[in-house]
């Protein structure tokens, strides 16, 4: 356990954990997936996961129905994150502290939850074992990969 890519865990006696950060469809296979120190806020995290999927090309001429849209929980609550949507052109929904409470985007995230779940029941990323960041990114990558095709299969 340990390693480059861990923080101390606040809410558990400080040992190094990992926080994974995911984006997905709404249907829930994950598009994109990082980890990073538990004990970072999860909004330095925003940026890169927007980048991580690249942007839909169409060819010249048509134009897409739906601009993309984005939830995010109350983690995401700052200026910097919303000015990241606008730059990109990205609709978003992202819940206020404090003013909004906890059930509105329930219907939306508890899909995250469910791929997270889905990340999990891969016994090497239920508790990081390889120390090295690279080797933990890449066991992700493969977990994203599996789920990913058995998500195709059920089409």
């Amino acid at each position: 356990m340990g390693g480059q890519g861990t923080g101390r865990n606040p809410t558990d006696r400080g040992k190094p954990e990992v926080k994974r950060h995911v984006l997905t469809d709404a249907a829930g296979p994950p598009l994109a997936a990082r980890a990073g120190p538990v004990n970072r806020p999860d909004s330095t995290a925003f940026e890169s996961m927007l980048d991580a999927v690249p942007p839909i090309k169409r060819p010249s001429g048509q134009r897409r129905r739906r601009r993309g849209k984005r939830h995010a929980d109350k983690g995401y609550d700052y200026a910097h994150c919303r000015e990241a949507c606008r730059r990109r052109r990205i609709k978003h929904r992202i819940a206020r502290a404090g003013l909004q409470p906890k059930g509105r985007l329930g219907r939306h995230c508890w899909v995250v939850e469910r791929t997270l779940a889905w990340l999990t029941r891969y016994r090497r990323l239920a508790m990081r074992h390889k120390r090295r960041d690279d080797l933990h990114q890449a066991l992700l990558a493969l977990a994203r990969c599996v789920i990913c095709r058995g998500h195709l299969d059920r089409l």
